[in-house]
């Protein structure tokens, strides 16, 4: 049974920019833009992505803000006159944008490592170089941060998997990874919220219902969260 532990973290802080970055400014349709920060794939991107978005959604001309993974949809109420305008205000906006650290939880995960759902951990071993365990123990050691929710109701994309265990995306996805399935994507790590045909890599599974439409609070995890996991048990 996984164990879910609450416990708040401090206020935001502010973290000084770099403004001498240009964030990639993207036209999605008419009234949308997707803004990606410039450089590392990397906690001091997210704190600026979490504070425009904040900043943005205040706005009386934005109709909706999507934070993602260092990059920030902005959806406007009506299709802009000078979209070049709208680039041009975004690219001051995320010069002059301070990141904050957002509060939040320590959630712990228990995790069946091995086992009949860690359909690619053979593969992840032949291209890391390292057995079954050293995989397993790297990836229970780490302490991962909840950057955003996509993809999938509750679905977390959690940054801080150490380089040793990256994993490509599969070229072929799964077809039916089951929900529950501890998986990797790249440099990131997640739990599979839905059954269904899924790109990732799993090693292992988590008895925990990631995303529960009644309750009051539906997803398990929010952008901030700290995420662990532990190693309930180990079948090699």
């Amino acid at each position: 049974m996984s164990v879910l532990k609450t416990a708040v973290f401090p206020s935001p802080a502010s973290v000084v920019p770099n403004a001498d970055e240009r964030a990639m400014i993207s036209f999605i349709g008419a009234r949308a833009f997707l803004l990606e920060a410039p450089g590392l794939f990397d906690l001091p991107n997210q704190r600026r992505i979490w504070a425009l978005s904040r900043l943005l959604a205040l706005r009386e001309d934005v109709a909706e803000v999507v934070p993602g993974m260092t990059n920030l949809l902005v959806i406007l109420k009506e299709t802009p006159d000078a979209p070049d305008a709208v680039v041009a205000g975004l690219q001051d906006e995320w010069r002059r944008a301070r990141g904050i650290d957002l509060a939040g939880r320590e959630i712990e995960i228990a995790v069946t490592y091995g086992g009949e759902h860690a359909t690619d951990l053979a593969a992840l071993c032949d291209l890391s170089g390292l057995s079954d365990r050293e995989v397993v123990r790297i990836h229970h050691e780490g302490t991962y941060r909840v950057f955003a929710l996509g993809s999938a109701p509750g679905f977390g994309y959690l940054h801080g998997l150490d380089p040793r265990i990256h994993m490509p995306r599969k070229t072929v996805p799964s077809l039916n990874m089951a929900r529950g399935c501890v998986t990797i994507g790249g440099m990131q790590t997640g739990v599979a919220v839905l059954t269904g045909p899924n790109g990732w890599n799993s090693i292992g599974f988590a008895d925990l219902t990631m995303f529960d439409p009644a309750a009051a609070s539906p997803a398990v995890m929010a952008p901030g969260d700290i995420v662990r996991f532990r190693p309930e048990r180990i079948e090699l």
